[in-house]
């Protein structure tokens, strides 16, 4: 096999995470924002007040210029898998781009016919037909996140196609096992959740800082009572779907599942680490007795029960995981990292072997070789089983930072239905709740680290590793674009929180429609 630049590979992949983590701004804002403003366009055409109708258009303009941003950091998105991974747009292109398909023909086009009738219909249609154009956009736009997560949950685990070694390419047998897995699924319910706690993170912080200013109390008010009621439905669907998707990675993906709890020796009724600090400048991939946590309070069993719901059930640590030999769900015994590279490299030779063979015979002989070791064909291009353990510290504590964050958004929109009118006469919890914005992003953010940096070295989980889904391009070229699009992305986050930060400033009219 040809040697690749591992610096390349470094690089590729930021340039990857830089665009997803900016984008990644933008989406979550946008889903769970036009949740809120829909809830309050129909609480107008429920109940007449116009005070809702102005409320609604507020709420509206914030959504619009948050969508224009995310649109145009989603192309660039997309885009780099034919620039930076075209290995990888090769080898799965006809799986991995019939989802992205849908998307922009059905969800992209859906949600911007409807937006224009959301922002220039007023008056010109029905309330009805308004409310109607306004909750399809949400709808459009969700739908949106629908098929892009069926795609990302198709790379953390990969159903429903057949390898064909006359293409060299994975081909879809199955649509309905790429867009419906439970994987995809619970993916995409708790992702959806998620940026709706970000959006209603997002209403009450701006609420907030109206009631600190002394301005638009009855318009702050009546925002945090909605976002707080749907935040706090939202945040209980996003613990509730977290905990199935922990189930879920125990059994698809145990190597992150063990980094996300610094699980290095597992065993049976694992404790779940509560708090915890990691010994620094530990290789969690080496063969040793040393503890490599310094502080580590858990919950007796807990770990167990989410990943086996059993308090005994077994759950394989990093060490175990390289080293193989426990026994699997299905009674098999698992194999080392070793053995896996082994009949990785042996797939990879039978696939050479097949595609030289002129002969029927020797043809025949290298197609049976390939398929019986195709499933561990990814594991061919690594070097040594120290390159399957992703980064412990970065997934272990973005995994800590998401859930006590999640715990601490439920505590918060609860408080805030409790207290009610009364945060108006508490100046510190209103600026709590306004710091409490940058803290939504954060979550959400980790929680992608977990998801993308735990399935490391993986660019589809054990079929193709990024080492050998890069496009062969220059270091210095992907440098170069690297910085380009760090200035360009930074430009336009600077520009959005400008024009959201004068749009704020001058508020609601809704204290001009009262009087």
């Amino acid at each position: 096999m040809e040697a690749i630049d591992t610096s390349l590979v470094d690089w590729s992949r930021a340039q990857f995470a830089l665009t997803a983590m900016y984008h990644w701004l933008f989406v979550p804002l946008t889903l769970g924002l036009g949740v809120v403003m829909a809830i309050m366009e129909t609480l107008y055409v429920r109940t007449g007040r116009e005070f809702w109708k102005q409320t609604a258009k507020f709420w509206m303009k914030l959504f619009g210029i948050n969508f224009a941003m995310g649109v145009a950091t989603g192309i660039i998105l997309e885009f780099e898998f034919g620039t930076n991974w075209s290995n990888y747009s090769w080898f799965v292109g006809d799986i991995f781009g019939a989802p992205l398909a849908i998307e922009g023909i059905l969800a992209f086009f859906m949600e911007s016919t409807f937006i224009a009738v959301m922002y220039f219909g007023w008056n010109k249609v029905s309330k009805r037909a308004h409310l109607a154009s306004t909750w399809l956009t949400i709808v459009g736009a969700t739908i949106s996140a629908w098929w892009i997560l069926v795609a990302n949950a198709w790379m953390q685990h990969p159903v429903g196609m057949e390898f064909n070694p006359d293409t060299v390419r994975n081909e879809m047998v199955d649509f309905v096992a790429v867009a419906f897995n439970g994987g995809a699924v619970v993916k995409f319910c708790h992702t959806v959740a998620s940026s709706w706690v970000l959006g209603c993170v997002f209403v009450v912080g701006v609420s907030c800082w109206y009631l600190l200013r002394g301005r638009h109390k009855e318009f702050a008010h009546a925002s945090i009572r909605v976002a707080a009621w749907f935040g706090l439905v939202a945040a209980l669907l996003t613990a509730y779907t977290g905990h199935h998707s922990g189930r879920i990675i125990a059994e698809q993906q145990p190597m992150k599942l063990a980094a996300a709890e610094g699980l290095y020796e597992g065993g049976h009724g694992q404790g779940l680490v509560l708090a915890g600090v990691l010994r620094p400048g530990v290789d969690w991939a080496a063969p040793t007795q040393e503890d490599k946590m310094l502080l580590n309070i858990e919950m007796p069993y807990a770990l167990s029960l989410l990943a086996t719901h059993e308090a005994e059930g077994y759950v394989p640590g990093i060490r175990n995981i390289l080293e193989g030999g426990y026994t699997l769900p299905d009674g098999s015994k698992a194999l080392s990292a070793e053995e896996k590279m082994l009949r990785g490299r042996m797939a990879i030779e039978a696939l050479a072997a097949y595609r030289d063979a002129e002969d029927e015979e020797d043809k025949a002989a290298a197609l049976k070789a390939l398929r019986e070791n195709f499933d561990y064909f990814g594991y061919g291009y690594l070097k040594e089983p120290a390159d399957l353990v992703p980064s412990v510290p970065l997934t272990f504590y973005s995994f800590r930072i998401m859930v006590m964050l999640g715990g601490y958004f439920i505590v918060l929109f609860a408080g805030l239905l409790v207290l009610r009118h009364r945060v108006e006469k508490w100046r510190l919890v209103q600026w709590g709740v306004v710091l409490t914005i940058p803290l939504a992003w954060l979550a959400s953010q980790a929680g992608w680290v977990v998801a993308e940096v735990g399935r490391q070295p993986w660019a589809i989980q054990g079929l193709l590793p990024n080492v050998a889904a890069i496009s062969r391009l220059e270091t210095g070229s992907v440098q170069t674009t690297f910085f380009i699009f760090l200035v360009l992305f930074t430009l336009l986050l600077v520009a959005e929180l400008g024009i959201m930060g004068k749009a704020i400033a001058t508020g609601p009219e809704t204290d001009k429609s009262a009087a």
